[in-house]
């Protein structure tokens, strides 16, 4: 069992590893809503490590609204429904056509937020995205300090929203896609990734600075449709409307 558990993946800690396998059987249904967890005995030595090490795997599991814990009785599987969290797996996103629906998801989310902040940001919200533009066409360029510039860039255009949960989930999904910033830095002459990536960024700024929903809109979701095709994700570009 103890190669099982190796076999998860890299993970800092132990009770990571164990909160991943147990996260994974649920996902695939070998755990199913309302199924009762294994003792903490059981999973030590399922796993064959110590209970506290369960015990913190249980307590993660239960933070990311998984699964509830029952005084006396045990911790409980709960349907996606019924969870107070949002989760993404990371080593899910590996598979093409979960990135694809995750990109998909930030076209719905970041093409409105777009539009919406357009429509309603102030001069501090375009001061805010301006300076997070000019980190990534900067010095910061070809570092690691760009791509957090880059995510940046997105979590205040959301925040020009006004909307405090568009800003709470875009700041969310922002963190599922560093990876994919990494691989496509990896996987596209650096250069050319760059110059394409900042100006789909700038494009998106001259639209907010202008006021105009349909072209800020619009500018989001072709960077992210580009995001997209740089990590080899194909999406289509679907005309919206714009912010009401």
């Amino acid at each position: 069992m103890k190669q099982r558990l190796a076999a998860i993946g890299t993970v800092e800690t132990l009770p990571h590893r164990v909160a991943a396998f147990l996260s994974r059987e649920i996902e695939s249904g070998e755990l199913n809503p309302g199924a009762r967890l294994p003792t903490e005995q059981e999973l030590s030595e399922k796993f064959g490590v110590s209970r506290n090490v369960v015990r913190e795997a249980i307590a993660q599991l239960r933070a990311d609204g998984m699964i509830e814990a029952r005084q006396g009785v045990g911790a409980f599987v709960l349907a996606p429904e019924q969870r107070a969290a949002i989760r993404i797996d990371r080593e899910a996103l590996k598979d093409t056509h979960n990135m694809e629906r995750l990109f998909e998801l930030r076209c719905i989310l970041e093409a409105e937020s777009a539009a919406l902040a357009a429509a309603r940001r102030g001069k501090e919200h375009l001061d805010s995205i301006k300076a997070a533009l000019d980190r990534m066409g900067g010095e910061e360029r070809w570092e690691e300090g760009s791509i957090d510039a880059d995510l940046l860039f997105h979590r205040e255009i959301a925040r020009a929203t006004g909307n405090s949960y568009i800003h709470t989930f875009i700041s969310f999904v922002c963190e599922q896609i560093r990876h994919s910033i990494h691989y496509a830095r990896m996987t596209n002459p650096l250069h050319d990734l760059v110059e394409i990536n900042v100006g789909e960024h700038v494009r998106i700024y001259e639209a907010l600075v202008a006021g105009d929903p349909a072209a800020a809109e619009a500018a989001m979701r072709a960077h992210i449709v580009g995001a997209a095709n740089r990590v080899g994700v194909k999406l289509p570009i679907h005309k919206a409307g714009g912010a009401k």
